[in-house]
């Protein structure tokens, strides 16, 4: 099959038969498939609310999207962007507590967002080591230090960073020289008026990372040894490639990525830490990435549909409360199923079409 058909109509069928699956589980728990699915297009682009939360849960795809798809070049399938998100908001939360009463935003948020990139990279860069050194397989490392990072944020949040006081498992509110412009405060200095949403400057963080990744992975000397590695390691040594050197890299700057996606939660949204906020983030950005076939373009159009899935599947959920935000899991669920392992389902029935036309 031609590369073309591989990024659009492969993913497009996966995608259908997803669609079909959970239709006729809606049908089977008694609800209207066809009106669910209105209420959930409505509800993601369906009117500028809609639209403004839908792309703030894009960009944190986009982030974690774009992590995993850094380890797949190098051959690396990097579950943990999950627990590098989170331990990427523990650096976000310590450097704000630390400082916000005493530095001015214009250094303040940089300062954030390059402690949410370090911590996250910190935390990647011990499987990648591992990896690299020890032989250690990445998908075992990243999982359990999922787990790590959960445990380890529990801890701290339930002892150390609550606030003074309180009974709720979070963090005083950060200071307000520490918060990320609103997309609504940026365009009304232009003279356009857009509803309050949670839609924040890290959108076009995101943007800029995804024209970022692919200047980097395909223009680059070492975005090419990146790749190189992930096809195969044998050869890229035999080349002279320091493999290692690689894959210590790759790890890092899936981890850096990860830990953008805190910005996005913490100083666009919450606005505090709590212990869920990054609720599934990691996850979906392998589905993001498989989905997108690590390419940026596909990155984007991927997290957008998840970023629509997620906020129609809220306003679904509201509408139909027989639909569960467990139902809006189940349809992600189906989608990564379909994109991830059974992602050459329909290869075999379609690639016969394209040498027909040659």
């Amino acid at each position: 099959m031609p590369r073309w058909a591989q990024l659009t109509v492969l993913p497009a069928l996966n995608l259908m038969a997803a669609l079909l699956v959970t239709a006729l589980v809606t049908w089977m728990i008694g609800e209207d498939p066809l009106e669910c699915l209105q209420i959930l297009v409505h509800g993601a682009v369906g009117y500028s609310e809609g639209i403004g939360y839908t792309l703030f849960y894009t960009t944190s795809f986009v982030f974690t999207g774009l992590a995993v798809a850094t380890a797949f070049h190098a051959g690396m399938f990097n579950i943990g962007a999950e627990g590098q998100a989170y331990i990427g908001g523990l650096g976000v939360t310590l450097v704000v507590l630390a400082l916000d009463h005493a530095l001015p935003a214009p250094l303040m948020v940089p300062l954030a967002v390059l402690a949410s990139i370090v911590f996250g990279a910190a935390w990647a860069f011990i499987p990648g080591w591992l990896q690299a050194r020890r032989g250690s397989h990445i998908v075992v490392t990243t999982m359990m230090f999922n787990f790590i990072a959960s445990s380890l944020m529990l801890y701290l949040i339930g002892h150390l960073l609550i606030e003074p006081g309180s009974q709720n498992p979070t963090t005083r509110e950060f200071g307000a020289s520490s918060w990320v412009a609103s997309m609504q405060s940026m365009l009304a200095a232009v003279g356009v008026e857009i509803p309050s949403t949670p839609l924040n400057a890290s959108f076009l963080i995101a943007l800029v990372a995804l024209v970022l990744f692919y200047v980097v992975i395909w223009h680059t000397r070492w975005g090419f040894q990146l790749r190189t590695v992930g096809v195969n390691d044998k050869a890229a040594r035999y080349a002279g490639i320091n493999v290692t050197l690689v894959i210590l890299l790759a790890m890092s700057v899936s981890g850096g990525l990860s830990g953008l996606a805190a910005v996005n939660e913490l100083l666009g949204s919450t606005h505090r830490l709590n212990v869920a906020f990054t609720n599934g983030i990691g996850f979906v950005g392998i589905a993001v990435a498989l989905m997108g076939r690590n390419h940026p373009v596909g990155i984007f159009l991927s997290a957008l549909l998840f970023g629509a899935l997620t906020q129609g599947g809220l306003d679904l959920s509201f509408e139909k409360p027989v639909i569960t935000r467990e139902m809006i899991i189940f349809i992600q669920g189906l989608i990564i199923l379909f994109c991830g392992a059974l992602e050459n389902l329909f290869e075999p029935f379609i690639a016969p079409l394209f040498k027909r036309r040659k």
